[in-house]
This record gives C-alpha cells, sequence and structure tokens, in this order.
C-alpha cells in the first residue's frame, strides 16, 4: 500500500502539529514556510522541508504537489497569503484541501475560493463584520482584518489591453488578483497573460491602503 502524501503550509502551532502527527502516522510530508528557523525544527520530523515564498505560483509548481493526497493550510495572521495558496493548491489538482480560518469570514473566503474543508484551532471570540462598501470605483468588499481585504474593482481605463504580468500590480501595489469577473462568470486565479478588457472586474486581495489607491486610479 502506497504512503499517502500531503503537503503543510505554515509551521506555526497548528501546521507543526499536523505535520508531525502526519509524518508519525507514516506519510509523506512535505512542509512549507519562509522561517528559517521553523524548517530547520521540523527538517528531521517530516519527509521534505522546503523555505520558500507560498505565494509564488512558479514555485509552488516546482514542488511536484499535483499529485499529492491532501494539502493543509495552517498559515496564521498573513489571511492574504492563506487565501492565494488555497487557490494555488486547488489550481494544482490537490483533491483535498483543508484550511485554518481565523473568522468567520476569512472562512467563507477559504471556502469560495476552493477549500473543501476550513477548520478554526485558535477561533477568535469575536466575529469580524463584512463590510461593502460603496466607495469609488470597488465594491462587494470582505474585510479580512483591520489591515486587508478582499475586493472587486471596477478596471481602470488605462489598464485596458494590457494583461496582469504587463500590470504587475503584485510589485507595484503589494495585491494580488485572484480572479476576473466577466459578465458575472468568475475565473479564479487567471492567467498572467489574459488581456484585460473594459467590462472586467478584478477580485482583489491586499491592504487597505493599496485597495484604495486602486480604487481611486482611472
Amino acid at each position: 500500500m502506497e504512503k499517502k502524501e500531503f503537503v503543510v503550509f505554515g509551521l506555526g502551532r497548528f501546521g507543526k502539529s499536523v505535520a508531525t502527527t502526519l509524518a508519525e502516522s507514516g506519510c509523506e510530508v512535505l512542509v512549507v514556510d519562509e522561517n528559517e528557523d521553523k524548517i530547520q525544527e521540523m527538517a528531521d520530523i517530516v519527509t521534505y522541508a522546503v523555505k520558500a515564498d507560498v505565494c509564488d505560483a512558479e514555485m509552488m509548481e516546482s514542488l511536484g504537489i499535483s499529485n499529492f493526497d491532501g494539502a493543509v493550510v495552517a498559515i496564521g495572521e498573513d489571511l492574504e497569503a492563506s487565501v492565494m495558496v488555497t487557490i494555488l493548491a486547488k489550481e494544482l489538482g490537490i483533491p483535498y484541501v483543508l484550511a485554518k480560518a481565523q473568522t468567520e469570514i476569512h472562512a467563507k473566503v477559504l471556502k469560495k475560493v476552493g477549500a473543501d474543508q476550513v477548520v478554526y484551532p485558535e477561533k477568535e471570540t469575536g466575529i469580524r463584520i463584512a463590510n461593502n462598501l460603496l466607495m469609488g470605483n470597488f465594491f462587494n468588499a470582505i474585510e479580512l482584518s483591520c489591515t486587508t481585504s478582499m475586493m472587486e474593482i471596477d478596471l481602470p481605463e488605462s489598464w485596458e489591453g494590457q494583461s496582469l504580468a504587463e500590470l504587475n500590480l503584485r510589485a507595484k501595489y503589494k495585491v494580488n488578483v485572484i480572479g476576473i469577473k466577466q459578465h458575472d462568470v468568475l475565473n479564479i486565479n487567471p492567467d498572467a497573460d489574459q488581456i484585460l478588457n473594459k467590462s472586467d472586474i478584478l477580485v482583489v486581495i491586499g491592504k487597505n491602503d493599496m485597495l484604495n489607491k486602486l480604487a481611486s486610479m482611472e
């Protein structure tokens, strides 16, 4: 019988516990985190331990996790990263993705982008409120934390005819485009070479100040 293979993203208390338990149960386990000390701590416990940027799509693809049995997104405070990793894991074809949520709103977003199961190991006592904003060019905003939101933004006229790769929004504004809505149809994790049209609505995650800056563009 082949060993089951799992990847765990994020090595906080929850991630380390899950990875250790899976490894002790005889599974092949790959852990990924940006913190070198955490990677070294787990190196002798799991099968593979990799220090990497979990939001890097090319890096994710290079891990060769498409045929893994499942993924655990155990990223804590960085809510934007947890959503991005969930999207990328499903995009790569991992059949079962379990994601850790901080709040009910965070959980709804994770489920919407493809998480098969959401857990609350460190659930906050209060429930964050989803704020529907009517500011500038954007609407349908979901507050993930006091500093980070997911918003739908009407495509600025100056961006029409360009691709996501050309705009390079992650480098310029530190935001991630997780989807493009065209005629009420949402395309999750769009191709970087996709040419943008005037009627497109971008679904973007980032810091609130940067999102406000994008919303004011024409």
